[in-house]
């Protein structure tokens, strides 16, 4: 029966196209859950044995944000695959999000000076000029690019998304170049595309090489890119479409770059007093 459970899971969260690491995620609360009711039959599992469940996961110190995925996953599983009434009104608090580190432009300079490798100059300049994550990255594949539109394609990107990305124009010759010589993925490994781990170390050591106090690392780019715009005046709504964020409160989480335009931003209210004060010394 546990078999028939993580096997009927696993196979509605593909069905709704849930991401891989959401159904890895899932998946691996629910087994620790059933290992430890082992000795209940599943037919009799309640939501207050999910309650005991994430109440021993707290015990241990978990994390608000933890806990929340812990709890939905088991809710998932009740509902949609036991069909047993789950609702639980549990929040825990998340762990306060950290502000997004991100280089400056001089450093991205720095970094892209010190790598040799054209095709991983490449990937790495993608990565900053696109905003895209490592692993969207690594799986472009040549049929991805449409240049005379001056947009890529990111194919099932986070949540199986798919969305377009902007083509840098100082990397357009290049990419066309790229995508003439390779037969599939636009970054080949040694099978299938580059990994993940690959780029890593990439990156990794051309902020030794370029003497860069901060420890980079591949997302330090995709932050860079959002920073980078929001501080050249591009808008919220804009900067949000283009990182293929859900909900605008995550691009918010870039405030550090907002922070001097709200300050430079007058109130309306103080418009309208200044409106009135000169019409004041006009009748003056």
């Amino acid at each position: 029966m546990t078999i028939d459970v993580i096997y009927n899971m696993k196979r509605e969260m593909l069905r709704r196209k849930l991401s891989p690491r959401t159904v890895k995620t899932y998946l691996q609360y629910v087994r620790q859950f059933l290992l430890a009711n082992r000795n209940k039959e599943i037919r009799k599992f309640s939501k207050k044995d999910v309650r005991e469940f994430l109440y021993k996961l707290e015990q241990k110190e978990a994390s608000g944000s933890t806990l929340n995925v812990a709890h939905n996953a088991l809710r998932f599983m009740m509902i949609q695959i036991l069909h047993k009434a789950c609702y639980l009104k549990i929040k825990y608090a998340k762990t306060p999000v950290r502000k997004p580190e991100y280089l400056t432009k001089d450093e991205i300079n720095k970094v892209l000076a010190v790598i040799k490798n054209p095709k991983y100059k490449l990937l790495v300049s993608l990565m900053y000029g696109a905003g895209l994550r490592v692993r969207e990255a690594t799986r472009l594949k040549i049929d991805d690019f449409y240049f005379e539109e001056n947009i890529g394609w990111v194919r099932g990107g986070k949540g199986n998304k798919d969305r377009p990305f902007i083509i840098p124009k100082s990397l357009k010759k290049e990419l066309e170049e790229c995508c003439a010589k390779e037969k599939s993925w636009l970054f080949p490994g040694q099978k299938g595309p580059l990994s993940i781990r690959s780029v890593q170390e990439i990156v990794r050591i051309a902020g030794k090489k370029a003497k860069l106090k901060k420890k980079v690392h591949p997302h330090m780019f995709r932050h860079s890119f959002a920073t980078h715009l929001l501080e050249s005046g591009i808008d919220v709504t804009s900067v949000q479409s283009l990182l293929g964020h859900t909900r605008p409160e995550t691009t918010l989480g870039y405030s550090h770059a907002l922070k001097p335009k709200l300050i430079a931003i007058k109130s309306p209210l103080d418009w309208i007093k200044n409106k009135a004060e000169d019409g004041t010394r006009t009748h003056d």
